[in-house]
């Protein structure tokens, strides 16, 4: 067997385990940043090992197309050809049927896609994508699903949800290397519970109250002695409440996609160093952040390449990966150390009061209109200045007691 999972510590639905994995030893609840093809755009294996990335994850689809399932395969498997010494894990390409529709003919047999390289049609079937799974070498493989918007109602639902359960079966058989690579199942099933959505397919515009009610049914009905893996979720707070709701794995572009827009991920929000607020700001961009970059550089010298350089988005990719990483890490410590409520009220209460703090930095002597710019740079995640009602929902059900976070705040006047 090629994985072996040990829950460590609980919180009610909160986990925390340690998941053994053929090329390494992963604790949980962790985030795996996305290298598509491969790569972390701007970034070195050797820095991901750095900030603590535990796994990568890899798209088949997009490998199939360049360089190739077969070269890799040759040259040593995913790996060796990119100098990675860590846990990987690759998509099944399902997930280009949202996101590629246009190009692609879903049939019982498979996905056919026009590939956007060289326009020529690719069929996908299950058996395919766990054969290129298997000559790329990760050590968790995903099967191919019929995958369809949450935003989506109607037969096709339910169609995605059988032809899923058949495709599992055409996958199981056509895996290779069942002692080097795990096989994860998806299930599909739109937002109709009664279709026993499994946490496949979120993040895909359904509304906040829904995803978490989601997350909330399959975690309750998922096995306990196997990791739950909530693909494409990779907002901070998402994690937080998946993570009280019993989840323990999670992907997303967001950290380095949102980087590259100029935009870094701190403590109460985000911070848009875009922004003209930043040009003369001499401050790291987060002041409690122990990353290179914020040990290393201000605002302002970021604000200046992010406007200008690729450097910017390299050190900014940089500082959201090590920001993810952290909060993985204070996820498992908090649960293991039973301190997971603490952690939570905490995490809130930071988005709530630090964003007064960030603001109160520039309440004198600087005029109205330049705090005004400075207010548009930091972005809190809760804008409306209170804990969203669906997270105050979600840790109701997760047993969380958060009615210290529960007080209006009201930014501070000029």
């Amino acid at each position: 067997m090629a994985l072996r999972f040990e829950v460590l510590g609980r919180f009610n639905r909160a986990r925390a385990a340690k998941l053994t994995l053929p090329h390494f030893v992963c604790q949980t609840p962790l985030f795996m940043p996305v290298g598509t093809q491969g790569t972390i755009k701007g970034l070195t294996t050797n820095q991901l090992e750095e900030i603590g990335c535990q796994i990568i994850l890899g798209n088949t689809y997009h490998l199939a197309l360049r360089p190739t399932s077969e070269l890799i395969d040759e040259l040593g498997g995913l790996h060796k050809f990119m100098n990675w010494p860590r846990a990987l894990l690759t998509d099944s390409g399902g997930f280009q049927m949202v996101s590629l529709l246009h190009l692609a003919d879903i049939t019982e047999q498979g996905v056919t896609f026009q590939s956007p390289v060289d326009g020529k049609p690719m069929l996908l079937t299950p058996e395919e994508s766990i054969q290129i799974q298997n000559r790329i070498g990760a050590d968790i493989i995903m099967a191919l699903d019929d995958v369809v918007k949450t935003t989506i109602t109607g037969p096709r639902i339910e169609e995605a949800m059988y032809r899923t359960l058949r495709w599992i079966d055409r996958c199981i058989a056509a895996h290779k290397r069942p002692n080097e690579q795990n096989l994860f199942g998806i299930v599909q099933g739109g937002l109709d519970p009664v279709l026993s959505y499994a946490i496949g397919g979120l993040a895909g515009g359904e509304d906040k109250d829904s995803f978490w009610r989601v997350v909330a049914q399959c975690t309750a009905a998922l096995p306990e002695d196997k990791p739950r893996y909530v693909m494409g979720v990779g907002y901070p707070l998402d994690i937080v409440v998946c993570s009280a709701l019993g989840a323990d794995m999670y992907d997303c572009v967001y950290p380095t996609r949102t980087a590259r827009f100029g935009t870094a991920l701190v403590p109460e929000g985000v911070l848009k160093l875009k922004h003209k607020a930043m040009a003369d700001d001499s401050r790291p961009i987060d002041l409690t952040c122990a990353c290179m970059v914020c040990k290393n550089y201000t605002r302002a010298y970021i604000h200046c390449l992010v406007t200008k350089d690729a450097m910017g988005s390299q050190l900014l990719s940089y500082h959201n990966l090590h920001y993810m990483m952290k909060l993985s890490r204070d996820l498992h410590s908090s649960i293991v150390e039973g301190r997971f409520p603490e952690f939570v009220c905490n995490f809130l209460q930071k988005m709530l009061i630090e964003l007064h703090s960030e603001l109160s930095f520039w309440h004198n002597p600087f005029p109205v209109l330049y705090k005004s710019k400075m207010l548009m740079a930091v972005t809190s995640r809760f804008p409306k200045g209170d804990v969203p009602e669906w997270v105050c929902n979600a840790m109701e059900v997760a047993g969380i007691d958060i009615s210290c976070c529960c007080t209006l705040f009201s930014h501070p006047k000029d």
